[in-house]
């Protein structure tokens, strides 16, 4: 796998994940006018749509938890109905790196590695996605971020075989993180990702549900085919 084909959700200013569903533009011409902002990688043509870990598990996701979700998508019909992505979020990884630079998983947690990992999601037809960020750590500060490894780290979850990155940006200048959604990441981040974050966390709750959705009502005119607005996503439950 080429890693400029793994689709790339960036997260701007954000503490969580954004796997995404988005309203559709209204026009053609309103399509027509932002794809100027879309990254021409060819992937996330339609809405990325799955399971991501943090909301219940946040640091305690393991090996054994992404399994049983990837079986269970299958189980209950949802992968059917084109719930493909299982995406571990921050704290999979050791706190450093290893001797060449490179990020690792935790033993205690992933004990069979994420290759090993992907190779399972992909035999039943799904797609794995993995976490990191644009800083020097990540929003959980337990583990390396990727800034100044940018390359070396899309080359490692290629080779893993990851399908999907969500791209945090804490402390990408020593700041703490800030405002969810900030610097109106609909407005240019289809340069560099195929989804960001617009709104503030969703949780397992109908109101939570619409009011994400309501707001996303006034960025529907920069998501389409392959850039996509969140957050609007399946949570680890």
């Amino acid at each position: 796998m080429d890693y400029k084909e793994i689709c790339i959700c960036v997260s701007v200013f954000a503490i969580l994940c954004t796997v995404t569903d988005a309203l559709n533009l209204s026009t053609n011409s309103q399509i027509q006018d932002y794809t100027q902002f879309l990254i021409s990688n060819g992937v996330a043509r339609t809405p990325p749509m799955g399971w991501n870990s943090w909301n219940h598990f946040q640091c305690n996701v393991d090996e054994w938890t992404v399994k049983t979700t990837a079986d269970a998508l299958i189980s209950t019909g949802l992968a059917a109905l084109g719930y493909k992505y299982v995406n571990i979020d921050d704290c999979w990884g050791e706190t450093n790196r290893d001797e060449r630079g490179n990020l690792r998983a935790k033993p205690s947690t992933f004990p069979s590695g994420i290759k090993a990992l992907a190779d399972y999601v992909h035999s039943k037809g799904l797609k794995l996605g993995i976490y990191s960020d644009a800083g020097y750590w990540t929003c959980s500060k337990t583990m390396p971020g990727s800034l100044g490894h940018e390359d070396q780290d899309a080359r490692t979850f290629a080779e893993w075989g990851v399908d999907y990155l969500k791209y945090d940006n804490c402390y990408h200048d020593g700041s703490k993180p800030q405002a969810r959604g900030q610097e109106y990441p609909a407005t240019w981040a289809g340069r560099y990702g195929n989804a960001w974050r617009t709104t503030g966390d969703i949780k397992d709750s109908w109101d939570s549900i619409t009011s994400i959705a309501d707001e996303n009502n006034i960025w529907g005119r920069y998501a389409g085919p392959g850039r996509w607005n969140g957050n609007l996503r399946s949570s680890g439950v």
